[in-house]
């Protein structure tokens, strides 16, 4: 990874605590460049953040506020990046009004706080979800249109990324903000919560506790993944070398697999023969669960700027796993 760009500069992170976020942190923090990069973290729990960067070999400042009420002031940052947002499925179906709410709000307050600093780039974090629910196995590059369903309560989280996308492409052309766009596609990997609700970490939960893998659709969605590790590189790659105004998926493409494949490639490789994949299958758009598709992401637009994803999906899960298992202990 080249941070070269970045040595001496100050780059804000919004959403620091979570798995990117903290990925991004400490990849700035461990780099070994000749002069440092100077870290500002925007987080809403200040003990929780310390917690979590105590390790670091060198200070984090930290800007402590609700992403939505960030003043635009004059902090003389030279990059950022916003990776705050609510990700938990549920909240889509149970929170959407406060879903738009603070993606929008909390997009226009870095992009007006970016306003105000001699920003030399900005990434805003997005999704794979801007493309609906596909249903063939056609590539997807980033000029795909979408079958989003504006009335279907779950659009809340994919329409506000939308917005929030146009946004950035708003700012960048009435006010010169060299705004960019990354869409990841599901990214896990070392750093993943324990606890995490996500399907991923259920499945390497379900290793560690030898427990059965329980399915509660018939796992019909087949979509790439993503490393961590290599979704950092990717957010870092577009910061110091993408276009203002472009959009870059975030995938790789050789983890292209149903969710009941990967179910039975996780039970395979690292359930030693204890456990099986069931099948229960519940109301799943009650959980927030996104609508079965085929999410078939091409990243050769990001490619050109010179990354490449060099994680499987199954070293992944075996990071993950190791990690997973130390956190609980």
């Amino acid at each position: 990874m080249n941070l070269t760009d970045l040595e001496g500069k100050k780059v804000l992170i919004t959403g620091a605590s979570g798995l990117i976020g903290k990925a991004l942190v400490s990849a700035l923090a461990l780099h070994n460049g000749e002069k440092p990069v100077k870290i500002f973290a925007l987080v809403r729990n200040e003990a929780k953040a310390r917690a979590v960067f105590s390790h670091l070999p060198c200070e984090v400042h930290y800007i402590v506020t609700d992403i939505c009420e960030l003043e635009p002031k004059d902090m003389g940052i030279d990059y950022i990046i916003h990776g705050a947002s609510m990700t938990a499925s549920k909240d889509f179906v149970a929170s959407p009004v406060e879903v738009i709410e603070s993606s929008y709000l909390g997009t226009k307050r870095i992009l007006e706080f970016a306003k105000v600093n001699p920003v030399k780039s900005l990434v805003y974090l997005s999704t794979m979800e801007v493309y609906g629910a596909p249903d063939t196995d056609e590539k997807i590059a980033e000029e795909h249109s979408t079958n989003l369903d504006t009335m279907h309560v779950r659009s809340s989280y994919p329409e506000s990324k939308r917005l929030c996308e146009n946004l950035c492409t708003a700012y960048a052309k009435e006010y010169n903000v060299p705004a960019k766009v990354v869409r990841l596609t599901q990214t896990f990997g070392k750093g993943v919560d324990y606890n995490d609700g996500r399907v991923f970490a259920e499945f390497a939960r379900c290793v560690i506790e030898n427990r059965d893998i329980v399915l509660k659709t018939e796992g019909k969605t087949e979509r790439n993944y993503l490393d961590v590790d290599d979704a950092v590189n990717a957010i870092y790659t577009v910061l110091t070398r993408g276009s203002t105004g472009e959009a870059y998926n975030a995938a790789n493409e050789d983890s292209y697999c149903t969710i009941y494949q990967m179910a039975c490639m996780v039970a395979e490789k690292f359930g030693k023969g204890k456990i099986r994949v069931k099948i229960e299958r519940q109301n799943s758009e009650a959980l927030g669960y996104a609508p079965t598709l085929k999410m078939n992401l091409s990243s050769k637009k990001l490619q050109a700027l010179g990354w490449k994803a060099q994680t499987s999906l199954e070293k992944t899960y075996e990071k993950m796993i190791e990690d997973m298992r130390k956190t609980k202990q």
